[in-house]
């Protein structure tokens, strides 16, 4: 039997080596067998990290709503930030989580984010529940962010959002969506947006690239469980031919008319190649694009090691952009 050799990888940051190591500790790599367990520790909470106080001390009113999902499907869970005490119309961010497509909640990673920003009123931001996969394969995950992003535009008067300012933003699987969402957008008429923020996103199942091969057992997500959570959301479909540029946005032609586009990635994680291809294909089809690549990192490390001063950098030019894109009223190129 012939193994697979494993592609050479940059070197990790040496700040951020503890902690891979910590989360090897955590808990077991993603497996169709492991994939219970997991989701049951992420349901009871992380030890020390207790859910965050989403009215950030009554300066912000977050409500859960149940709101229409894709057609002749079960309705939709978002959660919904706002200010208290907004007095204009506000930017939105309809946020998506991340987890590989088979883990997460609507309620995981919005208040690292957006919190403080919907505390000072700069933003009101909808966290969605998207069906996940292997239960609710490819096409309910995207279809379901798709429909909360129609909600939130439809809703703009009553949440006080100026629907000029519309931004999707997602993490990781939820980068991968948020591309997802942002090409249904363009290719269904709207609701049209002024940004998007994919954060070490998920984009390509083919698994072809040098950086895709080039982790295993190491780095946080790495070629088996890159191969798990694509299988899981397209099962035999994964690497073929009948995959949508919905699904997998890395393998649309046409990236033209998409709106100005953030990109970030670690220079040692399974994304970085396909990351780097999106954004040139993104610049070469017109489209604004900022794009950070850090070297040393691995996938998520700005969240896991957030004293780390590389994650401290990446945090800074996120939230510079985000600043921006906040009081940007077109975000496309004039």
């Amino acid at each position: 039997m012939t193994t697979r050799p494993i592609p050479v990888r940059p070197p990790f940051d040496p700040e951020l080596i503890p902690q891979l190591e910590a989360m090897a500790a955590f808990g077991p790599k993603l497996t169709a067998e492991t994939l219970p367990a997991v989701r049951k520790a992420l349901a009871e909470g992380i030890p020390d990290f207790p859910e965050p106080d989403y009215s950030a001390g009554g300066r912000v009113i977050a409500d859960e709503r149940r709101v229409p999902g894709p057609a002749g499907e079960p309705d939709v869970t978002v959660l919904v930030l706002r200010p208290a005490e907004a007095t204009a119309s506000l930017p939105a961010i309809l946020y998506i989580h991340g987890g590989g497509m088979v883990v997460g909640s609507f309620r995981h990673g919005p208040d690292l984010l957006f919190l403080d920003r919907v505390a000072a009123g700069e933003a009101v931001v909808v966290s969605v529940e998207y069906r996940l996969a292997p239960e609710h394969p490819d096409p309910a995950p995207v279809e379901d962010c798709y429909a909360a992003l129609r909600w939130m535009a439809e809703s703009a008067g009553e949440l006080g959002i100026d629907p000029g300012r519309l931004i999707v933003c997602g993490t990781s699987a939820g980068g991968g969506l948020a591309a997802g969402t942002a090409l249904l957008a363009r290719d269904r008429g709207g609701p049209a947006l002024s940004h998007q923020i994919l954060i070490c996103p998920m984009l390509d199942d083919r698994m072809s690239t040098h950086s895709s091969q080039m982790l295993l057992d190491e780095g946080g997500w790495d070629r088996e469980s890159n191969e798990f959570g694509w299988t899981a959301l397209l099962g035999g479909r994964r690497g073929g031919d009948e995959v949508s540029i919905y699904a997998a946005p890395s393998r649309a032609a046409d990236l033209s008319g998409l709106p100005r586009t953030y990109l970030d990635c670690g220079s040692a994680e399974t994304f970085r190649d396909e990351i780097l291809d999106y954004a040139g294909r993104l610049s070469a089809a017109g489209v604004s694009v900022d794009l950070h690549m850090w070297g040393g990192g691995f996938h998520g490390f700005d969240a896991v090691a957030p004293t780390a001063a590389l994650s401290a950098a990446s945090r800074w030019a996120r939230e510079e952009f985000i600043t921006r894109a906040l009081l940007d009223p077109i975000g496309r190129e004039r």
